[in-house]
């Protein structure tokens, strides 16, 4: 299996099996997905798929590919249609420019906390290394900043949303043995409008990815742990 060709699969290849629409609930996701994965109850994540057999434990190191970014279906367009948002036609969101820095976004959280958390991030596939396929689908802003004659001031109570897709490969045979798919909306405590624009849009999105982060070295670290031996019946 060529690792650097699996690392650089286009966004439309990733999202083969996801749903077009995220189930509601647990028990509407099916046990065994079609490429033979199985859904682990009660997870973290919307949706974890796991490999029969699969174990986390032998990888120390970690190679993560370049995430790829999606917004939402019509989400523009949508934008544009919305009184509140007053986002005149002279008014432009670079969408290119977004996608691009959420990316790197992505990869500096992950990158930060999977090195605090003791995971080496490398750039070649080896024994112990895991490789991370991630993608943001479905990502939803509710106020980008725009430029234009057309900018205008913007309060939110949410700065919107976004879902993650991750596929975890054995980085030299190139099998999986995960995937998990999760959806996160942005809420502030106080559920009271703030400002929004690019500085508060970034801080949200940490937020988010760092949550994310904290569940992948949660799960490469529970892996780790031995199981209990099992209980003796003395005589």
């Amino acid at each position: 299996m060529n690792t650097k060709n699996l690392a650089a699969l286009p966004l439309i290849l990733l999202f083969t099996l996801l749903p077009a629409s995220l189930p509601a609930g647990e028990d509407e996701w099916p046990a065994v997905s079609e490429d033979g994965l199985h859904l682990v109850p009660n997870s973290r994540m919307t949706a974890v798929y796991v490999q029969p057999g699969a174990d986390l434990a032998p990888y120390y190191r970690v190679m993560l590919a370049e995430p790829q970014v999606a917004f939402r279906k019509n989400w523009e367009r949508d934008l544009r249609s919305q009184s509140a948002s007053k986002l005149s036609t002279s008014s432009r969101v670079n969408t290119t420019k977004i996608k691009e820095n959420l990316a790197r976004e992505f990869k500096s959280v992950f990158t930060d906390k999977l090195t605090a958390g003791g995971y080496e991030v490398v750039t070649e596939a080896g024994e112990d290394v895991l490789l991370i396929l991630p993608a943001i689908v479905n990502l939803d802003i509710t106020a980008p900043e725009t430029s234009g004659s057309g900018r205008t001031n913007s309060y939110v109570r949410s700065a919107g949303e976004m879902t993650l897709y991750l596929e975890l490969y054995d980085s030299v045979t190139g099998d999986i043995i995960a995937k998990a798919v999760d959806r996160q909306v942005d809420r502030e405590s106080n559920q009271m409008y703030t400002w929004a624009n690019s500085a508060t849009n970034k801080a949200a999105a940490d937020r988010i990815l760092n949550g994310w982060a904290d569940i992948l070295i949660a799960a490469l670290n529970d892996a780790k742990v031995p199981s209990p031996a099992p209980a003796t019946i003395e005589d």
